[in-house]
């Protein structure tokens, strides 16, 4: 098995939209080809209510692409040194990438859902739930 690449800073990918406006259109994530690690989890979130801010997190070791499979979510990333980012995601063919060890702040707007992609299975021990914790390390 291949060792998951070091991803320092977030980015925006583009999964290949194959199809056309009168039969519809799949896009898809592969290891490999789009997708810079092997997919261990997949989780979605959605029926958030715009005025709430999800996440307000960081991981260790976990990398994730987000796909705002519906709607718009607008994705607010912290590294370490303080340098912030600002991503407003809606097309369903683009994926952001968020690093570990980035602060997420997540909004969304009414009727998204927002399709996670980890690189990790689920490990409380990997989350940094305090934003004070995460400026320390």
């Amino acid at each position: 098995m291949r060792e998951t690449s070091i991803i320092i800073e977030p980015s925006v990918i583009e999964f290949q939209k194959i199809g056309d406006e009168e039969t519809g259109y799949i896009s898809v994530a592969q290891y490999d080809d789009t997708m810079p690690f092997e997919i261990k989890r997949v989780f979605w979130v959605y029926d958030t209510p715009p005025y709430l801010e999800r996440g307000n997190h960081a991981h260790k070791q976990l990398t994730e692409v987000v796909v705002a499979v519906n709607g718009t979510a607008e994705i607010e990333l912290e590294n370490q040194l303080g340098k912030k980012y600002t991503f407003r995601l809606s097309d369903r063919n683009k994926g952001l990438i968020v690093p570990n060890m980035h602060w997420v702040k997540v909004r969304l707007q009414a009727g998204a859902m927002l399709l996670c992609l980890c690189s990790h299975e689920f490990n409380e021990k990997d989350y940094i739930r305090e934003y004070k914790e995460f400026k320390k390390l």
